[in-house]
């Protein structure tokens, strides 16, 4: 036993920090070369990735446990000019790093309200691709007088269509309505569900802006009096939104423009309404 708790030892003391005494060169003086009575120190930061990460605290204790009392403070500076940043960022991909480089492979999910002027609420479930940021085709969005659950869970497979084998993540909430039952029709196909952690919107911000965006341009626009007008009505915008409408991530592009224009094309311009006359579209006709 003896043996085998030197081994771990070893590059646990030395992974943390290497303590140096004697005159060696610092940037500035430390407080133990400011008070007298006290030998100075010099330190050097020796971070090897077999150690297992910890905070300064964590760091201190350790030091202490080896007989050494430093202030925290103390550590932090010296890990800060070391450029060893705290144990949660070291190594890994940032979840901004995560989204663009497998944005091919994830979809994200949420659900909005709509009142009616019965006076009736209704929950609107939709998806939309992070790499085309194409939004919730018909089929996708279920309105209903009810929270989303399974039997809703099917309608968004089906408008994935061909796209689903491709996919292998889900970004939600972590809203009580998604039930367990909504998971596993995803987990059948292997696409993971990632939740986002509690109250923090913008980790999910592509669903959320698709919300802003529909109420802003449509709904807030338009009474809706039942379940199936808000279908039409949504069907209509969604087929605006991923056919006609320019998104800046795109480079002023659809996610799935109708026709590709040339440069230069000197076509005649018609104008066509949206929604009622709600939004217009411009095209070239021959």
């Amino acid at each position: 036993m003896a043996g085998r708790s030197s081994s771990h030892q070893q590059p646990c003391c030395a992974g943390i920090v290497t303590w140096s005494r004697g005159d060696g060169p610092t940037d500035q003086p430390t407080a133990a070369a400011r008070r007298p009575g006290r030998r100075s120190a010099s330190w050097s930061c020796a971070w090897r990735p077999r150690t297992r990460p910890g905070g300064y605290r964590r760091i201190q204790g350790e030091l202490v446990g080896l007989g050494h009392r430093v202030a925290a403070s103390t550590v932090w500076r010296i890990l800060k000019r070391a450029g060893v940043d705290p144990a949660p960022r070291r190594g890994g991909q940032t979840w901004r790093q995560f989204l663009t480089m497998r944005a091919e492979a994830i979809i994200a999910t949420d659900f909005f309200t709509v009142d009616t002027v019965l006076l009736k609420r209704l929950y609107v479930l939709f998806v939309i691709e992070l790499a085309t940021r194409a939004g919730a085709r018909p089929g996708r969005h279920r309105p209903s007088d009810r929270a989303v659950g399974h039997p809703a869970s099917p309608n968004l497979m089906m408008g994935l269509g061909n796209r689903i084998d491709t996919l292998k993540f889900l970004i939600r909430d972590r809203d009580t309505k998604f039930t367990a039952a909504f998971d596993a029709v995803f987990a059948a196909d292997t696409i993971e569900v990632l939740k986002t952690p509690v109250r923090a919107p913008r980790a999910n911000a592509h669903a959320e802006r698709w919300v802003g965006t529909a109420r802003r341009e449509c709904l807030d626009q338009i009474l809706i009096i039942n379940a199936q007008h808000l279908r039409r009505v949504l069907a209509e915008f969604v087929d605006h939104y991923n056919g006609h409408r320019p998104h800046r991530a795109l480079r002023q592009q659809a996610p799935e423009p109708r026709l590709r224009v040339a440069p230069g094309d000197s076509r005649t311009v018609k104008r066509y309404q949206v929604l009622g006359g709600l939004i217009n579209e411009y095209r070239l006709v021959a």
